[in-house]
Order: structure tokens, then sequence, then C-alpha cells
């Protein structure tokens, strides 16, 4: 099976444990997420299922709908800033490097300007992510950085237009303009 063959939508309520364990061995193995383990269910409920929070998932198309990988979009920020989002992704380890998380990245640029955003900002990359290349190929830009952020690791501050902006148009040395 390939990423193609899966199935994209919202998460489903059923699908909650199957995310649930996902994240829980992301944030065991500290990997991208500056969260403690171990996780706790009312954590991962306010990150992912929390009011504002549309989650979406990439899943098998066989009837155990086996959840490979997720996505969540959020207001960045309350108010007159709101129309910048926020986004997480996390892939299960057993579909890493089959382009599972690539495809939720994309769905993530399509489906934002739909609900509202026209941009969408990274808080906290670690400078060690392996995402960084995939998140620079398709269009974010650096637009900050904070050093020793989470255990001694820096971390990025990551920016992109959605909705048909020029992803070009921030770069390091700039900032983000509405489009």
């Amino acid at each position: 099976m390939t990423a193609r063959d899966l199935i994209v939508e919202p998460l489903r309520p059923q699908d909650d444990d199957q995310l649930f364990d996902i994240f829980s061995d992301v944030v065991e193995r500290r990997e991208g997420y500056p969260h403690e383990p171990p996780l706790t269910h009312d954590t991962f409920m306010s990150l992912w299922r929390g009011p504002g929070v549309v989650t979406v998932c990439a899943r098998t198309p066989d009837p155990d709908a086996t959840v490979l990988g997720a996505y969540y979009l959020k207001p960045n920020y309350a108010g007159r800033a709101a129309h910048i989002a926020n986004a997480g992704y996390v892939v299960a380890r057993a579909a890493r490097g089959a382009g599972v998380g690539r495809m939720l990245v994309e769905d993530s640029i399509q489906r934002a300007p739909l609900l509202g955003f026209d941009a969408i900002m990274f808080n906290l990359v670690f400078v060690s992510n392996p995402a960084r290349r995939l998140y620079e190929e398709l269009g974010w830009r650096e637009i900050g950085r904070v050093p020793g952020a989470v255990g001694g690791d820096d971390a990025l501050i990551y920016w992109r237009p959605v909705g048909g902006a020029d992803p070009s148009a921030a770069g390091p040395e700039t900032e983000p303009q509405r489009p």
C-alpha cells in the first residue's frame, strides 16, 4: 500500500485511541514535541481535540481503518491574529518514510484556507527534526530561532502563506505579510 491508497479525512471519535497511541510513542521517544512523557489523555485531548482544533488523519481503506498519521490545524493566536494557523503532524513509526507525512502536510496546505486561515506557522520546530527539509521544500521559511528552547535543543519558528499566496514572500529576514 502506498500513501496514495490512504484515506485522508477528519479524525473520527472512534479513532482517538489510535492517534493517542501514535502521539504517546512520539512523546515517549521525545521526537518533535516538547511534552514530557508519559503523555496523559487530558494533554492529548487538549492538543488534538480541543475547542477550535480541526484534526485530520490518514487511514487505511480496509475495514480496520488503521490510522497511520494525523495533523491538527488551529488558530495560532486569538482575536485579530486568528487568521494564522498552527499545525502539528505525527506519523506512526511503522509508516514513516512511505510518504504519509508529505501527504498530510500537503493536505493541510490545501485545507487551511478552507478553514479561514491565510498562513500556517510552526512555533517550535527542533533544529534536529528531520521533517524540516520537507517543510522547507513545501514553502515554509524560518522567521526566528529560540536558543535552547527544549532540553538545550534550539527551535525554529516557521511561517508559510496558504491559499494562493507566494510561499517565497517570507524569508528569514522578512516579516510575514498577509497575502
